[in-house]
């Protein structure tokens, strides 16, 4: 197995932090925007497609600490975008505050030292008191997948690669409308990664105040997991529900050798001590996250249709699996209407179609109930899992620390063909 080419500092990461037409910040501490000292509260807008900030015009800002622990606050910052747990937060970031405008909105970026960033996403995508080897893991899964991504933007800087979405339209000829969707990272063109789930949870120094965090990060510094000379695109969910998914049944039609489906003891839990140190307070709120049923009758079912896909497929006659992964995960459904019917995939489209959020995950049973002239009137999903299901299960990587599994057998349980290296010093 070949060797990583690794190299030869520790890079900085750029970071998507929030998108508006104004920003409210705070400077704690001293900064300088180029050679201006600036500290305290300050607003920036975007008037014209330029930076309008203290009485001037700006095609770009840069605010870089001049002291140790200067930090900077954001008001109004969106976590979970789009999903049942939504809120603004305020939040505060070391480093450096980059803004830039797009159209008529304006783009707050924050630039880091990777591993100062991911003290931070460890402690955001899950609470900071889970144990010192769970914790391992997550870091070198995070480095993994953070330089994946790098390598993939740099070898498609075309953006060839991008979240794919393709669409065969109802016709007369075809009584069948083809919509396939995935989401994938490569859309990011201003800034490296966002600071969302749609990449990676980055809250910033909220959540990185663990001396636990910080040790696992350190312990871990720059190791990542490889395969045949590459960085492995190691992915994370909440919970696989038994079995985790494979790559193909989420994104690109890849088989990838180190992401394959493997069976998964650890994650029926009900402990809830373990479960408090695995689940932020907002994740707290999910209780049914191995096993989950959802009721939607035949009227909010066709309203869902028709306001996710644009389609009056009349009434909902039956939802029909016709590709399930390994772990049960649907990623293409089948929507047989009254007057046509729908083939939807992948995964999270068909979450995002069957719901006025997310459904928990694909991997669903659809059981037709009140039949009525051979219309249901209603449908129950009867499914298990919290997320797309590929990669490392975080409850069941938890549960596995917990029960005193090194990080090292943590992520050799979930990623197949691996290596752990260093990458940089």
């Amino acid at each position: 197995m070949k060797s990583l080419s690794p190299l030869c500092q520790q890079p900085h990461i750029r970071v998507g932090i929030l998108t508006a037409p104004q920003l409210h910040f705070v400077l704690n501490g001293p900064y300088r925007q180029d050679l201006q000292a600036v500290s305290g509260t300050q607003s920036a807008q975007c008037v014209n497609g330029a930076i309008q900030w203290d009485g001037r015009e700006y095609s770009e800002l840069v605010f870089r600490p001049e002291a140790d622990g200067a930090t900077v606050t954001l008001s109004d910052v969106t976590i979970g975008l789009r999903f049942h747990w939504q809120r603004q937060e305020v939040q505060t970031f070391g480093g450096t505050l980059r803004i830039i405008p797009d159209g008529d909105r304006l783009v707050a970026i924050n630039v880091l030292p990777v591993e100062d960033y991911l003290v931070s996403v460890i402690s955001s995508e899950m609470r900071s008191t889970s144990s010192l080897e769970f914790l391992k893991a997550s870091a070198v899964v995070a480095r993994s997948w953070l330089f994946a991504q790098l390598r993939r933007k740099s070898v498609h800087s075309d953006h060839s690669d991008k979240s794919e979405c393709s669409e065969k339209p109802y016709s007369p000829e075809n009584s069948e409308t083809l919509i396939l969707h995935w989401y994938d990272r490569e859309d990011h063109t201003l800034f490296d990664v966002c600071a969302d789930d749609h990449c990676q949870r980055y809250q910033g120094l909220s959540r990185a105040l663990n001396p636990q965090v910080e040790r696992a990060v350190r312990e871990t510094h720059g190791l990542v997991l490889s395969c045949d000379g590459e960085v492995c695109d190691a992915r994370f969910s909440k919970c696989c529900g038994g079995r985790s998914n494979e790559f193909q049944y989420c994104w690109q039609n890849v088989r990838i050798p180190y992401l394959r489906s493997v069976r998964d003891l650890y994650c029926r839990t009900s402990d809830a001590d373990v479960l408090r140190q695995v689940l932020n307070d907002y994740d707290q709120e999910t209780t049914d996250f191995y096993r989950w049923s959802v009721m939607l009758t035949q009227q909010e079912l066709q309203a869902l249709i028709l306001s996710r896909q644009g389609s009056d497929v009349g009434q909902v006659l039956r939802l029909e699996a016709v590709e399930r992964g390994p772990g049960g995960h649907i990623s293409l459904l089948r929507i047989v209407g009254s007057r046509h019917s729908l083939l939807v995939g992948k995964e999270l489209e068909i979450r995002r179609t069957l719901s006025r959020t997310h459904l928990k995950s694909s991997a669903f049973v659809a059981e037709a109930l009140d039949i009525c002239d051979g219309v249901p009137q209603r449908f129950r999903l009867v499914g298990r899992g919290w997320g797309h299901g590929v990669g490392m299960c975080q409850i069941g990587a938890a549960m596995m620390g917990e029960q005193g599994h090194s990080y090292t057998e943590i992520l050799h349980h979930y990623f197949s063909n691996v290596s752990i290296e260093q990458y940089y010093c």
